[in-house]
């Protein structure tokens, strides 16, 4: 891409002037016109250093109103952002519906400045790349326009502009020595970030790659292409159009063309098969109960050295037990090493944002542990029968899941998923109990009433939704509840297992 490039290209100043008006005007009105049609928009900035991405950035911003964008800098990752995964600094920082996100480099700067230096092997790398393609898809699909420009200058402007800053004492600080390594190694970091641009070319989100040896003629690109990508993004949604190719397109499967269906567990039992019958005494509850917590308090420690995330999901019918389930889980945990995620309907500054948003945000630092009371999985119940989102959302996020947790259990998580299942008859008495019952009222809501009315559609959509996210690396396990202390057991069991299997798999690969 990179080679294709000619770098000659010039404008004069009147001229510049002359055409770089009216794109302003232009850019002002699609900014309110893009707030109105709750489109969010990404304007990524990368480039060699010293290309002019500080200058694009404040030219482009000149129309803009500053309540409804921002700009966020890539910077070195912390050491914070480290015990994080790869993307999650940048998920904290993706656009509300109907706001610019001007990103001063990005993702892609992690990557071919790693990649260059050494900080990643070859797979890694690759790994990466996959993530962003889908980090990017996740985010087109839910209308963000992502507008990818690569500022190129030759080797010989670059040293250049560093001697011009270099020569005055107010802009020395400019120049580090990365800086004067990557002009010195240019072809070799040419090449690196060359096959970058290829592997991440996609129809959703496409590189402009931009002459910027003149400014004014890397500005003047640059407003062409954001106002012409505005203005289609604009049409396509108020004549429902696809904001771009392929997308809301569907195959046989429910799922984009370009999507890789990850390795799905096999032969999952539906609900109405699961043997809930299954009990245990009090005096073997108490005696395993012990047991396992105090396993557990042991391993909790264990991991915390190893840095190793454990993410815990819990879902299932209301009054299931899900959260006597928790409390004994928890109770064996150094209560600064979790936390436990009560998820709710999404309030408005979730609303606004892609729903798994809420969810990169509470994800566990590496060694600790995240426990989710319902979690992303209400995609495709509650939001799917209810009516809080599309059909095409509903049958998307599947895939988008088992992407999302493909992404953490790359990074190292251990994942384990509970559905906590009951019959409705036992769900009746627990609901009656707790209705007359004084100090439990709190408990049972006109909610949990209407719910118990859809229970046969709630049922085939949970079976749908362990069928199809019941992954090699995030399976699904079902907790037998009509007995809560059976439940509870199993779930210590399952936890502590998969734990220890996280251990013995990360002690082989050293």
């Amino acid at each position: 891409m990179l080679s294709e490039v000619n770098l000659s290209k010039k404008i004069d100043k009147n001229e510049y002037k002359l055409k770089i008006k009216p794109l302003k005007t232009e850019l002002e009105i699609f900014q309110r016109t893009i707030q109105k049609h709750k489109i969010s928009v990404i304007i990524l900035m990368e480039g060699w250093e010293a290309a002019g991405k500080g200058t694009a950035i404040k030219k482009i911003i000149e129309p803009l109103d500053p309540r409804n964008f921002n700009v966020f800098s890539g910077t070195i990752p912390t050491e914070v952002d480290r015990r994080y995964p790869f993307l999650k600094r940048y998920w904290d920082n993706i656009p509300k519906d109907g706001e610019i996100l001007i990103l001063n480099k990005s993702w892609y700067s992690d990557i071919y400045s790693d990649a260059y230096n050494g900080g990643l092997s070859d797979e890694e790398i690759e790994k990466r790349i996959e993530s962003v393609n889908t980090f990017e898809r996740q985010l087109a699909d839910n209308r963000t326009i992502i507008l990818k420009f690569f500022l190129h200058i030759s080797k010989k402007k670059q040293s250049e502009r560093f001697e011009e800053l270099r020569s005055d004492e107010n802009t020395l600080w400019k120049v580090s020595k990365k800086d004067l390594k990557q002009n010195e190694k240019y072809q070799k970091y040419f090449k690196k970030i060359d096959e970058l641009l290829l592997k991440t070319n996609t129809p959703y989100a496409r590189w402009n790659v931009i002459p910027s040896e003149q400014n004014d003629y890397a500005v003047l690109e640059m407003y062409k292409i954001i106002t012409a990508q505005l203005k289609r993004a604009v049409e396509c949604v108020e004549s429902g159009e696809a904001l771009y190719d392929n997308h809301e397109v569907e195959n046989e499967r429910g799922l984009h063309p370009n999507i890789v269906v990850k390795p799905i567990l096999k032969n999952y039992p539906v609900l109405s098969d699961i043997d809930l019958t299954l009990s245990m005494n009090k005096t073997e509850y108490n005696q395993k109960l012990d047991k396992l917590q105090k396993r557990l308090e042991y391993l909790h420690s264990i991991i915390y050295n190893r840095k190793i995330p454990v993410i815990i999901i819990y879902e299932g019918w209301d009054a299931a037990g899900k959260g006597g389930n928790i409390k004994r889980v928890s109770e064996a945990l150094d209560p600064r090493g979790y936390v436990v995620n009560p998820i709710a309907a999404p309030d408005r500054e979730e609303l606004a944002h892609h729903y798994l948003w809420r969810f990169w945000r509470r994800l566990p630092k590496d060694g600790h542990i995240a426990i989710f009371d319902r979690s992303w999985y209400g995609r495709v119940m509650v939001e799917r029968l209810e009516g809080f989102c599309s059909e095409n959302e509903w049958q998307r996020a599947y895939n988008e899941i088992n992407e999302f947790e493909k992404e953490l259990s790359d990074w190292g998580a251990v994942i384990i998923k509970f559905w906590v299942q009951i019959d409705k008859d036992t769900q009746l008495a627990r609901f009656e109990e707790r209705q007359n019952t004084p100090e439990k009222q709190w408990k049972i809501t006109d909610e949990d009433w209407r719910n118990r009315e859809k229970w046969d559609l709630y049922e085939t959509a949970v079976n749908e939704m362990l069928k199809k996210t019941n992954t090699t690396y995030a399976p699904w396990h079902v907790l037998e509840s009509n007995d809560k202390k059976y439940a509870r057991i199993k779930a210590l069991k399952i936890v502590i297992d998969a734990i220890e299997a996280a251990l013995d798999n990360k002690t082989d690969k050293k």
